[in-house]
């Protein structure tokens, strides 16, 4: 009787132990991934932040940051990692166009020659890019920004809407072809230099206005973008939807706010803030790539 009381009893505690070491290992469990979500979304904010600061404001792929962090942070691989980066530039892009337009700064007519050729080279690069390792894909275009960022820090674009149209039409072709060739190559490529070559490309080759070189840039991005996550889905696989997601409405929400506020500043402030966003965004890649 004694026996089998014990053996009752005996069993009751394993029970009992079994039970505890479920409920505990799930509430562990749930933790954990509760902590994993608002790690996820922090990241996915600052990237998506700084992507749509740097579009809204520079007319830079959201890529430049996203991708990066995506892979440093997130363990994303890096051609999907782009990929998400340019999907988020998509929505970011076409709402920063919309905005210039509404103030009158953005070339539609003179950019189409432009648009065709990026669009096309962008689906170059994306192939070539595909057959390279995560540790190609950056570096370069980060110090690239960090000097491009310094020629608009010291040297100010100060071309005015009269000067632009005293470019002669058969030259402006011939310029955005050859510029559409590198700036579309280099925006599936890595992604994160497609906006800043541009904007190098339309205010230095093709004289624009910086007003309306933006404005342009993230016009020809918003389709170049496209095109670019478009292939690198197809070519790289289907990306992760909750990063994809909250990159897209983050990047968005922030483009809109400084794409506002771009149109309302001068020529000269807004030379600075691009000069300050791009040696920032390649500064702060830099450190993500080789210090953490």
């Amino acid at each position: 009787m004694i026996d089998s009381q014990r053996q009752s009893l005996f069993v009751y505690n394993i029970n009992t132990v079994c039970k505890n070491e479920v409920r505990f290992g799930r509430k562990n469990r749930e933790e954990r991934f509760r902590m994993k979500l608002w790690f996820v979304i922090l990241i996915c904010f600052l990237a998506g932040a700084g992507a749509g600061i740097g579009t809204g404001f520079a007319g830079m792929s959201a890529a430049a940051i996203v991708g990066p962090l995506l892979t440093v942070f997130l363990g994303v691989p890096a051609y999907q990692a782009i990929g998400i980066g340019l999907a988020s530039d998509v929505l970011a892009s076409a709402i920063s166009a919309w905005t210039y337009k509404k103030n009158k700064n953005l070339d539609v007519k003179n950019g189409i020659v432009l648009l065709l050729s990026v669009l096309i080279m962008t689906v170059v690069g994306s192939m070539v890019s595909s057959k390279l390792p995560n540790s190609a894909m950056s570096g370069t275009t980060q110090f690239a920004m960090i000097a491009v960022g310094l020629r608009f820090l010291l040297k100010p674009v100060t071309t005015t809407k009269e000067q632009m149209a005293l470019l002669s039409n058969r030259e402006r072709i011939i310029k955005a072809v050859i510029g559409g060739i590198i700036v579309g190559f280099i925006c599936g490529f890595v992604g994160a230099g497609g906006g800043m070559m541009l904007l190098f490309v339309l205010t230095s080759f093709l004289g624009y206005q910086m007003h309306v070189a933006v404005g342009t840039s993230v016009f020809i991005m918003s389709f170049t973008a496209l095109t670019g996550s478009i292939s690198h889905f197809m070519i790289g696989g289907t990306p992760n939807f909750l990063y994809l997601i909250l990159c897209i409405i983050f990047t968005f929400i922030w483009a809109r706010i400084a794409a506002k506020i771009a149109n309302k500043a001068s020529a000269v402030t807004l030379n600075r803030v691009v000069g300050i966003v791009m040696i920032l965004t390649g500064a702060v890649v830099l450190i993500a790539d080789y210090c953490i």
